[in-house]
């Protein structure tokens, strides 16, 4: 087989379903009154779709013990393939003491709505520091990724899942491909090497950059920005879309390019969330993937590049999906154009570099954006929503 159709492959090499067929579902539903209830958070919510849709492959459910400490301890699965976050469920003690083995449990959302079934197939406890650091590199409660451990409950349950349907997204029923849906567009567009990149920040000119420096060089991008659960203080998703949206109306190439939303939870895992999103890009159908400075890092955690080197940890074909390492982008005043220190043979007083921190101070100050840092109807977007979030006693 090939290098090209080994990379496309998915993880594991078959895309995972674990959504209900009717007949289950009906199964499912005719039990529903009789079954153990667990309520899944935001983020719980968001593994069991992407477990069930297959953006998780292969995993068919969430982690039993062994499976756990093997990727908390070696970033891989007991199998070898490599896997760097745990997928898991966690409950409190006094949740999980009633439930049994081996039988079925009724996973609702926060509103108390059916989505899932899981079959418990065991349920452990677990060491929250060791996972903290192990994962996240630190222990301090202050990481928004550790608190999230901190403050679930103490016990794991673990098991196959299913979803009990596939519903239209809320907020963005257009941009729900899934994994299935996307390699079926990329086979029909022809692209036999598409590169994905995701940001949960706003589109900006250091990202514009270093996405078309990607589409010299491949058929095809998948722009994936994740739509799920993430820190108070990051700018919310249905504006970043429509930064995404302005930004493909104006200044891409629309036959190159497909706009889909990855309805993943951030973990702001730094180094390990890098490897973890290539994988879904993976099982998505990407080839490559653009990682960038501090990809999914959050404070002073991580070093710089650290997402980058951590590629280095892991034979290519094991991966199977190419990084695309970048440096961090800015516009060159000696130039007029957007480099790096790879390209530009500017000093650092003639750089331009703007943080998603600094840029959030500038709109509060009803300032925009310059041009250098941002395209002006993204700047102008930005400034909109930050006048409605004020008006209503919100920050981005």
């Amino acid at each position: 087989m090939s290098l090209l159709l080994d990379s496309i492959a998915p993880h594991g090499g078959q895309l995972i379903n674990r959504i209900a067929t009717p007949e289950q579902k009906q199964e499912f539903l005719d039990k529903a009154n009789y079954l153990p209830t667990v309520q899944l958070d935001e983020r719980a919510v968001s593994d069991l779709e992407l477990i069930a849709i297959g953006g998780f492959s292969p995993l068919t459910g969430f982690m039993e013990q062994a499976d756990y400490l093997s990727v908390v301890n070696e970033m891989h699965l007991t199998n070898g393939l490599p896997w760097s976050i745990p997928i898991t469920l966690p409950v409190s003690q006094e949740v999980a003491e009633p439930l049994k083995e081996g039988t079925l449990i009724r996973l609702n959302n926060a509103k108390g709505r059916f989505v899932g079934v899981l079959q418990l197939t065991q349920k452990y406890q677990y060491d929250k520091i060791h996972e903290a650091l192990h994962v996240y590199r630190t222990n301090e409660e202050k990481h928004p990724g550790v608190a999230v451990v901190y403050r679930q409950g103490a016990v794991y349950l673990a098991g196959p899942v299913w979803l009990l349907q596939r519903d239209a997204h809320p907020k963005f029923p257009t941009y729900q491909i899934d994994p299935a849906e996307s390699r079926v567009l990329f086979r029909e567009k022809g692209w036999k090497t598409v590169v994905g990149f995701q940001t949960r920040n706003p589109i900006h000119r250091a990202h514009e950059y270093i996405i078309k420096c990607a589409l010299e060089i491949v058929d095809g991008l998948f722009l994936h920005p994740l739509v799920g659960a993430t820190k108070e203080d990051d700018i919310p998703a249905d504006v970043r879309m429509n930064c995404y949206e302005i930004m493909l109306r104006h200044y891409f190439p629309k036959d190159r390019v497909i706009l889909a939303i990855n309805p993943a939870a951030m973990r702001y895992a730094g180094p390990r969330e890098a490897i973890f999103h290539a994988l879904v890009r993976k099982n998505y159908g990407c080839t490559h993937f653009i990682v960038g400075r501090d990809h999914a890092g959050v404070g002073d955690y991580y070093g710089t590049y650290d997402a980058q080197y951590i590629f280095d940890e892991f034979k290519p074909e094991a991966l199977g999906i190419t990084p695309l390492k970048f440096e961090h982008a800015f516009y060159c005043l000696r130039t007029k154009q957007m480099a790096t220190t790879k390209t530009s043979p500017s000093d650092r007083e003639e750089r331009i570099h703007l943080s998603g921190t600094k840029v959030r101070e500038m709109l509060r100050r009803g300032e925009l954006p310059p041009p250098e840092f941002s395209r002006p109807e993204v700047a102008a977007e930005l400034a909109r929503a930050m006048k409605v979030f004020t008006e209503n006693q919100y920050e981005i």
